[in-house]
């Protein structure tokens, strides 16, 4: 005897739209959630690249008096007359051997940039990060490194951004979500909102600190 096999229910209109109400207010809750653990995961990241960064400076500065590259003239093996220039790229090229890898100078959170596979292709568009010319040993609280997304109203001029208290620098929305990471001279390494940002700026010690950006 043949039997019939049991039609499958369909969904009623209410149904379908409960089900869907449903999802979308999981999805309202979920990928906010998301969305800060993501960013939380790029500022750790992007912090421990400056890390390591502000530590090939100052183990750079061990075999040079203590003074690092963009201190040091081409001559003697540092980047002191392109830096002056604008050009950062080759301040990272002298640290080539204490970085290993180009890739710690690419931002996680920088989707604009991509890293360089080596150091001799390396190009100031595989950089997320500046770099602060008037950053010492001698000088703790001074800018070395920070994200690129820094910015004020007159802009960068032949390479270099002058931050100083009487033109107000802050975050643009590049990186971070309108914050930044800055690594002192000292090798410490903080978050800054740009309230925070303005109150480091008048405590490095400068009266305007020299930004080298990429």
């Amino acid at each position: 005897m043949n039997r019939t096999a049991p039609k499958s229910r369909a969904y009623s209109l209410t149904e379908v739209l409960i089900i869907l109400a449903v999802v979308l207010t999981l999805a309202l809750f979920i990928l906010p959630k998301l969305t800060r653990g993501r960013a939380l995961a790029y500022r750790i990241n992007c912090s421990n690249n400056l890390k390591s960064m502000g530590l090939a400076f100052r183990t750079w500065g061990i075999d040079n008096g203590d003074r690092f590259p963009f201190d040091v003239s081409l001559t003697n093996g540092g980047a002191m007359e392109v830096a002056s220039t604008g050009k950062l790229v080759f301040v990272f090229m002298v640290l080539s051997n204490e970085l290993s890898t180009p890739k710690v100078l690419i931002c996680p959170a920088d989707r604009q940039r991509a890293p360089a596979t080596n150091f001799v292709t390396l190009r100031n568009t595989n950089i997320s990060c500046f770099v602060g010319l008037d950053a010492t040993n001698t000088t703790p609280t001074a800018f070395l490194l920070g994200d690129r997304n820094i910015t004020n109203a007159s802009g960068v001029r032949s390479g270099v951004l002058l931050a100083s208290t009487n033109d107000l620098a802050g975050w643009n929305s590049a990186l971070h979500q309108n914050c930044g990471n800055v690594g002192s001279a000292d090798g410490g390494v903080q978050q800054f909102t740009t309230v925070r940002l303005r109150e480091a700026i008048a405590n490095t010690g400068f009266p305007t600190n020299r930004l080298l950006m990429p």
